[in-house]
């Protein structure tokens, strides 16, 4: 794959069309499981039971933020060989990248805390084991996902890209059982807010969009993957990284938008109580739409949690070592942090509820993620030709402005109630 790959970026590979992508394709397919983890499916159910379509701008609007937001990320892998966290170590001052990697590990933990407890109440909901059970279950399996790095970057990415043709299949089969009204969609698309509580979820699905683990990630993925031997190589291989994010990101926009579909063709306007409760939702799927929709629901949940939380890992991993240059084994590093999802079974809290929680803490660490972001691949010391142009910039900070503020909104609002 690799040779096939850079024959392509020297002109020798002759092939046109999906011959000549594939082997760029994978990195922004792995990125792209963060932007449809178990904190998604709740958002969006919410935003579609409470005010039908009126939302599906904003998941719009908060995908081509991630689609920009993702190919920066990606490009200073490629430009620097060097990833976001190494670069942070190697500019800044040392007791700020000791800060940063604390901050960054909470922020790695609590997502993944999500994402393991979101794939252990899939399988509750599938099968009828206790919380418990299916926590062990998930910690199998994603061991097992874990260990496909061993086999080089292809495999991991191709399992990886099976969990999401799974949730996009089950949520096509969700959408054509839910019908919704296609009529209806289009104003989704016109940007308003269904009055001050739509305001709020707003900001919760366009807040919980970019994810500060995967922007730490993405560089890691096309660090070195494909090795370029000069400047116009970098260039050809930076335009079909593009090509693997607007595709990868897009697939996570239309199933996002999907589910707020399905939730508003579902439940809004039945006055279903807590419908945004994945449980809830489930069980209420069954009696409305029949168990095939309900099924499809929780697979679509368990790949999701299942993938999610290997990719969590994995940056986990990418943040330790970059920051730091402090490794161990990743089978290590997935039991300690799926040892808080057992506390929280144990104790019997609600996981939606902690799913939620953990969302918060997410928020804290998204402008110690992307602002370095922009600012290092602002820089043509580090980036060379694929230096951000200032239009790129321009929108990059704009972005960031929206989204920094919006969670700082959130954060307001949740702690003063």
């Amino acid at each position: 794959m690799t040779r096939r790959a850079q024959a392509v970026l020297s002109g020798e590979h002759g092939r046109r069309g999906l011959g000549r992508v594939l082997p760029f394709l994978g990195p922004a397919v792995v990125a792209s499981v963060a932007y449809m983890d178990p904190g998604n499916f709740a958002t969006n159910i919410q935003g579609g039971a409470q005010f039908g379509y009126a939302l599906l701008w904003v998941i719009l609007a908060a995908n081509l933020m991630a689609m920009l937001i993702q190919n920066l990320s990606a490009k200073l892998g490629i430009a620097s060989g060097r990833n976001l966290p190494e670069t942070i170590r190697d500019q800044w001052p040392r007791p700020v990248v000791w800060f940063y990697w604390v901050q960054a590990e909470i922020v790695a933990m609590a997502t993944d805390l999500a994402e393991f407890l979101g794939a252990a109440l899939a399988i509750h909901l599938l099968t009828g084991l206790p919380l418990i059970w299916g926590a062990a279950i998930t910690g199998v399996v994603t061991f097992w996902l874990l260990t496909l790095q061993r086999r080089g970057f292809r495999p991991l990415e191709l399992a990886i890209g099976g969990f999401v043709l799974v949730i996009g299949v089950a949520y096509l089969t969700q959408f054509v059982l839910a019908r919704p009204a296609l009529s209806a969609l289009g104003p989704g698309f016109v940007p308003s807010f269904p009055g001050p509580e739509g305001v709020y979820l707003a900001v919760g699905i366009i807040g919980a969009t970019v994810m500060p683990h995967v922007i730490y990630l993405h560089s890691a993925l096309t660090q070195g993957r494909i090795p370029t031997r000069n400047d116009e190589e970098k260039r050809r291989l930076s335009r079909l990284n593009r090509i693997d994010v607007v595709v990868s990101m897009g697939l996570a926009g239309l199933i996002n938008m999907s589910m707020l579909a399905v939730a508003a063709a579902t439940f809004y306007g039945k006055n279903i109580e807590d419908a945004g409760n994945l449980e809830t939702a489930y069980q209420t799927l069954t009696p409305l739409l029949g168990p095939a929709a309900a099924v499809a629901f929780a697979l679509a949940l368990l790949a999701s949690g299942l993938s999610s939380s290997a990719v969590g890992t994995m940056a986990g991993q990418v943040i330790m070592q970059g920051f730091v240059r402090f490794t161990i084994p990743l089978w290590l590093r997935r039991t300690v942090t799926m040892l808080p999802a057992f506390v929280v079974i144990l104790l019997g809290l609600d996981p939606t509820r902690v799913l939620v929680l953990s969302q918060v803490v997410l928020s804290f660490g998204v402008p110690f993620a992307l602002v370095p972001l922009l600012l290092f691949t602002a820089r043509r010391d580090l980036m060379g030709v694929l230096v951000s142009r200032p239009l790129v910039r321009a929108a990059g900070w704009l972005c960031a402005a929206v989204i920094i503020g919006l969670n700082a909104y959130l954060l307001w609002e949740t702690f003063s109630g």
